[in-house]
């Protein structure tokens, strides 16, 4: 043999035993680590997409992606199951060793989750075991650097995720897809001060639970929605999911709102022209339908007017007048006000009303001061912000976006009709059921409501829903307020009317968070009580 073909036979026999080598390598690394698994035991793992992040409507953040690592094992490369099970149950103490020995010695699979969302701490302890077949799968993890701050709206993601409530999951789709964040129209600061003063009065008159929403009345925006008892997004996982903290009362619960419902009966009366601010009512004695009592709690004797009907709070009143309007007219009005519906927001646990199956004489007239008809408190703040907007119901929005058409506003009620109705209702806070909500310089405008709540063939004689729905500043309406507290219970010192718990929680928000809307307030009286109601008998008059 030539020297030549000695040196390529050595050089072949180089190169097979390198090839060898490398062999050798790449099965030891793989009895150690194992191959890179699909995460269902199906398929290739796709490329990792970061979820965008959620912002408030000034950049801070809300919610986020964090790195987390999960414990997988290949039980192909794993030579005893029961072993290796109960030695990751030293360091993993919810780990089912039965189940997990049953899953571990499989080797028809070469893919298995052990656990999820590892600590960093559980993390090195099995490492530290030095186990075969097991390595760790990098994952992504949402965090809520807020802790419960707007936990209803916000949402949570399942173990994989995906969103599974509030904007995480309404938003799931654009979220999922990475990229800009999604900005969001409420402000931490006005919420973080909403949902303290809900929590204070929640647990001062130990409710059942509470929502409050505040709103830009001329934008629909949604500056604050608060649900009481708060939820932690980041332990969704670890709350039941019956837990009433994962309820978003503000859209997901509906209540009979009690008489927040009259200023709605008054406005239609005047919008169809069937009265006029200054008629006189009958009110002294109690009202009967098919054997239905209609009464007054703090009876008015004598004759009223529109004005003290709303500021004393007559069901009486309100039912006279609702006479006036009858049935149809009175329908008409809701539907425009957008009560006959759910509240159409970004958020999927957005609940639909519960309506009369018939609006006979007695139900219109129960539906006039807010009872047999049951609607969410976002559905009712945006019917009634129409009262800040010239009477005009904008479409409430939780999702900042230029680039997005919104709908055109619904003409509920002339701008008159609304002025007229807010005059009467700043008589009900400066000498009526509302006093308990006036802040100074801002001149409150509202009415409240306590309700029965109902129970199978009535309702309860003990157990009320208490509200407060407000316009403010009175002057220059540009933002409504709602508060609703679920059953809330007497004290010593105090009812369990919405007088006594629902206006004044209401009266402390508005205090607190109108100097974060860049509300100045104003001391000086620009607009003399009454010139509204002056101006629409005039106008009334000359028609």
């Amino acid at each position: 043999m030539s020297e030549a073909s000695r040196n390529r036979t050595r050089l072949a026999g180089l190169a097979i035993g390198a090839l060898f080598v490398v062999l050798a390598g790449k099965a030891g690394y793989l009895s150690l680590a194992g191959e890179k698994a699909p995460a269902r035991g199906e398929g290739l793992k796709s490329e990792r997409v970061v979820r965008a992040d959620i912002v408030d409507r000034n950049g801070e953040l809300l919610a986020t992606s964090v790195s987390a690592y999960s414990l997988v094992a290949n039980p192909k490369l794993i030579w005893d199951g029961a072993e290796v099970a109960e030695a990751l149950a030293t360091v993993l103490p919810d780990l089912d060793v039965e189940d997990m020995t049953r899953r571990l010695s499989d080797q028809s699979r070469e893919f298995v989750w052990v656990e999820r969302g590892l600590t960093p701490r559980r993390r090195q302890a099995v490492f530290d075991l030095g186990l075969e077949g097991l390595r760790f799968e990098e994952e992504s993890r949402r965090a809520y650097p807020r802790g419960t701050l707007a936990g209803q709206v916000l949402g949570y993601t399942n173990i994989d995720g995906v969103g599974a409530g509030g904007i995480e999951y309404s938003q799931n789709e654009r979220l999922a897809a990475g990229g800009e964040p999604v900005r969001l129209t409420i402000d931490n600061g006005v919420q973080a001060a909403v949902e303290a003063e809900l929590a204070i009065s929640a647990v001062e008159h130990e409710a059942e639970g509470g929502a409050a929403i505040l709103m830009d009345a001329q934008t629909g925006e949604i500056r604050a929605m608060a649900s009481w008892p708060p939820f932690d997004p980041n332990r969704s996982i670890d709350i039941s999911m019956t837990d009433p903290s994962r309820l978003n009362r503000a859209t997901g619960a509906v209540y009979e709102l009690g008489s927040i419902f009259k200023p709605f009966t008054v406005a239609a009366a005047l919008e169809a022209g069937v009265i006029h601010p200054k008629e006189m009512f009958d009110v002294r004695k109690p009202l009967e339908i098919r054997g239905y009592k209609i009464e007054d709690d703090h009876p008015l004797y004598g004759d009223a007017d529109v004005t003290h009907i709303i500021s004393k709070s007559s069901n009486i009143g309100t039912v006279r007048i609702n006479e006036k309007l009858g049935p149809r007219r009175q329908q008409d009005f809701l539907r425009r006000a957008g009560l006959m519906e759910r509240a159409a927001i970004e958020l999927s646990g957005s609940s639909a009303p519960i309506l009369p199956e018939r609006f006979d004489d007695l139900y219109s007239a129960t539906v006039s001061y807010g009872h047999g008809i049951a609607v969410s408190p976002m559905a009712f703040l945006a019917a009634f912000s129409s009262f800040a907007n010239g009477g005009e119901r904008v479409q409430p929005t939780l999702i900042m976006d230029a680039t997005r058409e919104r709908p055109e506003p619904v003409r509920v009620m002339s701008a008159l009709t609304a002025e007229i109705v807010n005059v009467m209702m700043r008589e009900a806070v400066v000498t009526g059921t509302g006093k308990n909500a006036e802040v100074a310089g801002y001149r409150v405008a509202g009415k409240t409501g306590t309700a029965e709540k109902p129970v199978d063939g009535g309702y309860y004689d003990d157990r009320n829903v208490t509200s407060f729905a407000a316009v403010f500043p009175y002057d220059r309406p540009q933002y409504a307020l709602i508060v609703t507290l679920d059953d809330p219970k007497a004290g010593s010192e105090i009812g369990a009317t919405a007088a006594f718990n629902a206006a004044p929680a209401a009266g402390r928000m508005i205090e607190r968070v109108a100097p974060l809307l860049g509300l100045a307030p104003r001391f000086e009286d620009i607009r003399p009580a009454g010139a509204a109601l002056r101006s629409g008998e005039e106008k009334r008059s000359s028609l």
